[in-house]
């Protein structure tokens, strides 16, 4: 599996590919963002309207330093954070009425999981050539 990435690296090119994981990043964390607050606001909770919302969202806008300044080991703590999303998808497909929206947070939490360990791996790889 190491020399096929290494040779995949060397086919598309280590900036290509850190410059396409990042945009994959963004969109898809964009998107579950969206997504997180939707199914905030449409949960209902005695405490308070922001609460539910808070609990969806709070989570992924800890790691958006680590988005903004672009480092690796912050996408690749992020991508096993969009595997909770990834469940918490799976188990509101089993919902009545919640089937599209669990399918559109499994496949959005699968694109960032994906992006943020493609950017992990090759940022690092990247900031080591240079150095």
């Amino acid at each position: 599996m190491r020399a096929w990435l290494e040779d995949f690296e060397n086919r598309k090119g280590l900036d290509r590919l850190t410059h396409q994981s990042r945009v994959l990043v963004i969109v898809s964390f964009i998107l579950l963002l969206l997504l997180s607050a939707y199914r905030g606001l449409m949960v209902g909770s005695t405490e308070g309207p922001l609460t539910p919302l808070l609990v969806f969202i709070l989570p992924l806008l800890l790691f958006s330093p680590a988005i903004i300044a672009k480092r690796p080991r912050g996408h690749a703590w992020l991508a096993f954070v969009s595997l909770l999303y990834f469940t918490m998808g799976v188990m509101v497909t089993t919902l009545p009425d919640q089937a599209l929206h669990g399918v559109l947070e499994m496949v959005v939490s699968l694109a960032l999981f994906t992006g943020c360990m493609g950017y992990a791996r090759f940022r690092s790889r990247q900031l080591r050539r240079n150095t």
